[in-house]
This record gives structure tokens, sequence and C-alpha cells, in this order.
């Protein structure tokens, strides 16, 4: 399968914002390949065993997605970092309704190496994580977003910057901070 081009996904993203709703049914095929690879990061996090798979990640996503209807889409970039932080929101949610049905024992763990966070390959709680990157977002939402896009959208730093309109100086900047920000956070001293 060929890789869409960025303005034919841009084209059906506009069309969906006019209310085109064969728009998403069109453009879904065309990004199915990246989202698979988007869900299939996420879940690489999640640890074997995990309830959740890759096609149902990507299922509730979609629908989430079609929801959407609102946002004023503006590009292929826009999209994915949008569907990442879907994607997060799915597995967030997933977790938390884990937690409750076990009466808060068993917490869904993900490993995060010191490639992503600067951990050393502690254990992080998913729903700990979420919590500290919305204290983060209370008082930098750009680097909460920085971080949301690399860790969970497995975007590179070229990507980020292109996502959020900054450059990708800026971008390394704000990752280098939040990792520590977010690891002091995590595993305080």
């Amino acid at each position: 399968m060929t890789v869409p081009s960025s303005r034919e996904v841009t084209r059906l993203l506009k069309a969906w914002n006019l209310g085109e709703d064969d728009a998403f049914h069109q453009l879904v095929p065309l990004v199915y390949q990246e989202l698979r690879r988007l869900a299939h990061r996420h879940m690489r996090k999640e640890g074997q065993g995990h309830i959740l798979q890759t096609t149902a990640l990507i299922n509730e996503a979609y629908i989430r997605l079609q929801d959407l209807n609102q946002i004023n889409w503006q590009n292929r970039s826009q999209f994915f970092a949008i569907s990442a932080q879907v994607m997060r929101r799915v597995l967030v949610d997933f977790a938390r309704s884990r937690k409750a049905r076990k009466r808060g024992g068993g917490l869904d763990r993900i490993t995060l190496n010191e490639e992503v966070l600067g951990t050393d390959g502690k254990n992080l709680d998913l729903l700990a994580l979420d919590e500290v990157l919305e204290r983060l977002s209370g008082f930098d939402a750009r680097k909460a977003r920085v971080v949301e896009l690399r860790f969970y959208g497995g975007f590179s730093v070229s990507e980020t910057a292109e996502a959020l309109g900054i450059s990708p100086e800026t971008v390394m900047r704000d990752w280098k901070f939040a990792r520590a920000w977010l690891f002091k956070e995590m595993f305080p001293q």
C-alpha cells in the first residue's frame, strides 16, 4: 500500500470539517497503517498479557475520533497528534475502569526507559503518569503536549515541532525539562 499524500489527507480533513461525513470514512483507510503503528507503540508499552489489543485500541480511537467533528482540522500532522491524544485517553480510561473493578489493586503498569523519560527502566503507573502530565499541563501546556506527542504518539522531534508549530530546538528544550520534571514527580527522593 502506498503512503497517502499529506495533501490528500488534509483535503479529506477539511471536507470533514465542512460536514461531509463520508470524508472521514475515506480518510480512515488512508491513515490506518499509521494509526496501527501508533496503537502498536502504545500497546508495546503496556506489556504482555494486557487485555486490550492493538486492533481494539484502533477501533476505540476510531469511534472517538469520529465524534470529534467539531475540530477545525488543519493538516495530517494535527490529525495524528490528536489521534495520539485520543489513544492516550482510551488507555487511561481502560486503566481506570480496571482499577475500579479491582477496588484499587493491580494497576496497569508501563515501562519507560531512559530513551523515553530517563527512568532507567523503572515501572510507572499509567494513571499516575496521566495525573502528573495533567499537573504539568496546568502550568506549561506546551511541555505536556511535547511529552504526549513524543511518548504516546511516538513522534520524532521534527514531527513534534511541526505538529506544535515550534522549532525542533524548542521541542528538545521542552522535552529535556519535561523528562526531568516528570522523573522528579514520579520518583521523589
